[in-house]
């Protein structure tokens, strides 16, 4: 059975990425054409659906991102989070370079408008400046302040310097904690980490039996200029940390009966929400 679901996924996998290869160069084609740029938002959102189906993922969406432009912030635990949390709202990713140089999957990255960041060499103070400029151009950015993935079972400490950019644009942040299970338990094999291979690590995915994944969109703060850089992280650190917490209980489970139930999910306190405690319903995507 697991090597059929796998033929089956692979076969589709592959058609998806062959098209969505011939959509992003075909957008390319017509901008230089009419030399005009074309938004790819709506485009890239929907590539990233359909690869969350070739995936076989069933994706639960508890609280919504904002309308306004926002700097999301969320854990980082596999590749996959970022085409589950691009289907789920118009964002600009920011990567580790090595995915840039991936075969194919870099380009489409490089299409779909990701901003990579080098490890070192001072990279961290310049690309903060080009989100700020996103951001102010009216572009949600998505950045993992944790600056590696993990096994997903708790948040590791929040690097601050490129929160910077939320202030500074004058900004706000959102939350956002993301979490895969199977049998309602952490699930082992999502996590990409230490060495690795991007292939290898697909194909363990495609093979198995759907995964479960949570998304919390916690409400979005508005972190003034003045507050301490520690202090911001520490703080957006414990929110998203908090997610992870809940999820793992299952509190979000009991919401499954009735989707439109609502439940306020844990903001910062000491910083003031931008949408006065509004509720969201829980929504599935799988």
């Amino acid at each position: 059975m697991n090597w059929l679901r796998l033929c089956v996924r692979v076969t589709a996998f592959v058609a998806f990425l062959a098209a969505t290869t011939l959509l992003a160069a075909g957008l390319r084609i017509t901008e230089m054409v009419t030399r005009k740029t074309i938004d790819r938002t709506p485009w890239a959102r929907f590539c990233f659906r359909w690869a969350c189906r070739c995936l076989g993922l069933n994706i639960h969406q508890h609280g919504s991102p904002s309308n306004d432009t926002v700097l999301f912030v969320s854990n980082h635990i596999s590749w996959s989070d970022i085409p589950i949390l691009g289907s789920l709202a118009p964002i600009r990713f920011l990567s580790k370079a090595e995915v840039g140089q991936w075969p194919l999957i870099g380009w489409l990255a490089r299409q779909a408008g990701t901003l990579f960041i080098h490890r070192g060499g001072g990279q961290a103070r310049r690309v903060r400046g080009q989100i700020i400029e996103n951001l102010q151009a009216g572009e949600n950015v998505l950045v993992y302040p944790e600056g590696t993935t993990s096994a997903g079972l708790t948040v590791l400490p929040f690097h601050g310097l490129l929160l910077r950019a939320a202030p500074e644009s004058k900004t706000p942040i959102q939350p956002v904690t993301i979490t895969y299970r199977r049998d309602g338990r952490p699930d082992h094999l999502a996590p990409f980490i230490g060495e690795d291979e991007f292939h290898s690590h697909l194909l363990r995915m495609l093979r198995q039996p759907s995964a479960r994944v949570d998304v919390v969109f916690h409400e979005p703060v508005q972190s003034p200029e003045e507050v301490p850089t520690a202090e911001l992280a520490a703080s957006l650190r414990q929110t998203v940390l908090d997610g992870l917490t809940r999820v793992y209980s299952g509190k979000f489970d009991q919401q499954e009966t009735n989707l439109l139930r609502t439940e306020d999910v844990p903001g910062l306190p000491h910083l003031p929400s931008l949408h006065g405690g509004r509720r969201s319903p829980d929504r599935s995507t799988g």
